[in-house]
């Protein structure tokens, strides 16, 4: 697996999304969770991604035991400021006790990016960011990271301290950073972490209809995946399918090179419980788009239908948002 740098730290050019093996995607069984994660680790995918509020601290659980076996192979990102009901917590206090308890939950003595999950619009950014200043005076963290953050909040929370990434939601069909927020990170040397790089699997082809989603699945509350817009969506992948099947390779494969293609500042980090798309995920590193081929394919996307989130969920604090 090739390397490449958030800022200062290296990370494997393809992260792992580990929220599907604790929520939002259905159900999932811990034991094949675990097998995914052993191979990530023979792949070379070791920048893996967590977060407290998955599965309501499940997912930091669930990693803790690989981790105690391989802690020394891992970059480890976790996120906090999310409570579980939804509401947001971006202080001080709730600062520094989230990276205590991720600590535990982990088993682990630090994680190597920590980000602000979202922003939370009742506390300054700067008191947010100084308190995670703190853990990485501590010991307890090695690089600060934001998630949907807006240009403005990238540029005064790199002033508190050095910002290494931004996880926001980049793909094909989802491009609303490239306006504002992704020239100040680039600005800044802020690296860029796409989460949904698949477009939650709409851009891998294999979803051919609504009953392709298990009951529970959070995805069928989506306004991209409602009844009204689901076989519309649908459709636009067909111009990843045929360019694949020119290149040989399937159509996520097609999608996640695209995002791979946008910078080497740029870690996508797809999320799976599977071994076998894990396989297919990695192979992505090496399927090379040519400028027209790149171009023909934002060309069909453009005409996405719905928002990417229902609207009541938090999405930060981006201009660009929600969307």
């Amino acid at each position: 697996m090739k390397l490449r740098h958030l800022g200062e730290l290296a990370v494997s050019a393809l992260g792992l999304g580990c929220m599907p093996m604790s929520s939002h995607y259905g159900p999932s069984e811990d034991l094949t969770s675990t097998a995914t994660l052993e191979r990530a680790l023979e792949l070379g995918i070791t920048f893996w991604d967590s977060a407290a509020v998955y599965g309501h601290g499940h997912n930091e659980r669930l990693l803790a035991p690989v981790l105690a076996r391989h802690r020394d192979q891992i970059v480890l990102a976790t996120k906090f400021g999310i409570n579980a009901d939804s509401s947001l917590d971006g202080s001080a206090a709730a600062t520094a006790r989230s990276i205590d308890e991720s600590l535990t939950r982990l088993g682990v003595d630090h994680v190597d990016l920590w980000y602000l999950h979202r922003v939370d619009p009742q506390i300054p950014i700067e008191e947010t960011v100084g308190a995670m200043a703190d853990a990485v005076a501590a010991g307890k963290v090695r690089h600060l990271g934001l998630s949907e953050a807006s240009a403005d909040s990238l540029r005064r929370a790199h002033a508190v301290h050095p910002i290494a990434a931004l996880q926001s939601e980049w793909s094909l069909w989802t491009r609303d950073i490239e306006p504002e927020v992704l020239p100040v990170a680039r600005e800044l040397g802020v690296g860029l972490v796409p989460y949904s790089p698949l477009g939650r699997g709409m851009l891998t082809g294999a979803l051919t209809g609504r009953d392709s989603l298990d009951e529970g699945d959070r995805r069928l509350q989506t306004p991209r995946f409602s009844e009204d817009n689901f076989d519309h969506n649908r459709r636009l992948v067909s111009a990843l399918e045929e360019v694949a099947s020119g290149l040989g390779c399937t159509s996520g494969q097609v999608a996640l090179a695209w995002v791979l293609a946008q910078g080497d500042d740029v870690v996508p980090i797809p999320g799976t419980r599977s071994i076998a798309h894990l396989d297919e995920n990695a192979a992505a590193v090496d399927v090379v788009l040519t400028d027209e081929e790149l171009a023909r394919i934002e060309a069909a996307m453009l005409d996405v239908q719905g928002g990417r989130y229902p609207g009541e969920h938090r999405y930060g604090d981006s201009p660009a948002l929600p969307r």
